[in-house]
């Protein structure tokens, strides 16, 4: 509020100077001619007026000037007490003026300066003029404290024009840092979307792609076996394709056509469909759990899950031998899955981990987890994952993907 009524003040400033320069003539005028009793003013007020109307006149520019504008200003009002008037708050209305725009916009010791000089150099000519201790204290006092006010008011209004500019720089940045909240999180999402469709296409489509070649090469010569693998073909797309509608599932709005119940997360109760859909293309797959199964959040089941998933994945398209072995052991807080595969590995990962392995690691971090992956010492490749039993952070809430 008072931002925006500085500003409007601000952008029609000179129609503000104007009103207030007539305001201040009209009031230095009456100032010149009022008679206190006891108190002897010149009978020429013409003298005084014009000093006045000085002092007013300076005062055009002295928002932008306020230096300029409280020196005029205080050369005025000494001369104007020179002549012997009694400086009443009317005539001392445009130092007044001044001395505001001075503490309002300037710092503490360029109004202490101005300030001090203003009242000293009044005061020493009231008193040069009459020397006498007759109405002395209203002589003196009274613009000293006339002329503080304006000190005090305009600092205060500098103090709250600051405070204020300094509380909207707050909120925009409040502001600025909602919507780059807001863009983080977007990317998230969709970074976590992302992974859990490379997941959900690279497993199914490396088995697909193992059926498909396997029953090329038994087409010829073992029919039967050739059709049981394409039935089992057809079997893992299916699944690929529902996997991939429950994964792209959280983009639909809520009216969306289309929009009824999805399935479920994958978790590790799903554990055996993939093993089985791992032997049909070709990938002997061995569990084994230590420990009592326990139970895991939403978002660590479903890491678990991709994990294994994406560890049975490489070893269906690099290991030699078509074995691994998938070892779970359970301890009072945590999870350790290792995934192995023996014989040497027909393609070496990339130094440093391919997409897989570093969506692997994204998931296990996610969690509070850890992941480790490479190459044997007696060949073949090892998937290693500690995760916590129950992730802090998804406690109380369904995992969507």
């Amino acid at each position: 509020m008072a931002l925006s009524l500085d500003r409007t003040t601000r952008r029609y400033a000179h129609v503000v100077d104007a009103v207030m320069v007539a305001a201040l003539l009209g009031c230095v005028a009456l100032g010149a001619s009022l008679t206190v009793p006891g108190v002897d003013q010149p009978h020429d007020d013409t003298p005084g007026f014009l000093l006045a109307t000085v002092a007013c006149l300076a005062l055009w520019r002295g928002r932008n000037h306020p230096r300029t504008a409280a020196t005029v200003a205080t050369v005025c009002t000494v001369a104007i007490a020179a002549r012997g008037y009694l400086l009443t708050p009317l005539l001392l209305a445009p130092l007044m003026i001044a001395l505001f725009w001075v503490a309002r916009g300037t710092g503490r010791r360029t109004r202490r300066a101005f300030g001090l000089t203003a009242m000293a150099l009044t005061v020493v000519t009231v008193v040069l003029d009459n020397p006498s201790t007759e109405m002395l204290l209203l002589r003196t006092v009274g613009p000293i404290l006339w002329l503080l006010l304006p000190l005090v008011g305009g600092s205060g209004a500098r103090l709250r024009h600051a405070y204020l500019e300094s509380a909207q720089a707050r909120a925009a940045y409040a502001e600025r840092t909602r919507e780059e909240e807001a863009r983080l999180r977007v990317a998230e999402e969709r970074m976590r979307i992302a992974r859990e469709l490379h997941d959900v296409v690279a497993h199914h489509m490396a088995v697909a792609n193992a059926q498909a070649g396997t029953a090329r090469h038994l087409a010829s010569t073992h029919p039967e076996q050739a059709q049981k693998l394409l039935d089992e073909l057809t079997a893992t797309t299916s699944s690929a394709l529902l996997e991939l509608r429950a994964t792209v599932g959280v983009l639909r709005q809520a009216g969306d056509p289309g929009g009824e119940s999805l399935e479920p997360s994958p978790g590790l109760e799903r554990l055996p469909d993939l093993v089985a859909t791992c032997a049909t293309a070709g990938l002997d797959v061995t569990v084994t759990t230590e420990g009592e199964p326990l139970p895991l959040s939403p978002g660590v089941d479903l890491t678990a899950y991709r994990i294994i998933q994406e560890a049975l994945t490489n070893a269906t398209k690099h290991a030699t031998d078509h074995t691994a072995h998938v070892r779970l052991a359970y301890t009072v807080s945590r999870l350790k899955i290792t995934v192995t595969n023996g014989g040497r590995v027909a393609e070496p990962p990339v130094p440093g981990g391919g997409f897989g392995l570093m969506g692997m690691r994204e998931r296990a971090h996610s969690v509070g987890g850890d992941l480790r992956a490479g190459p044997l010492p007696d060949g073949g490749f090892e998937v290693s994952a500690a995760l916590p039993l129950q992730h802090a952070a998804s406690e109380g809430q369904e995992e969507t993907l």
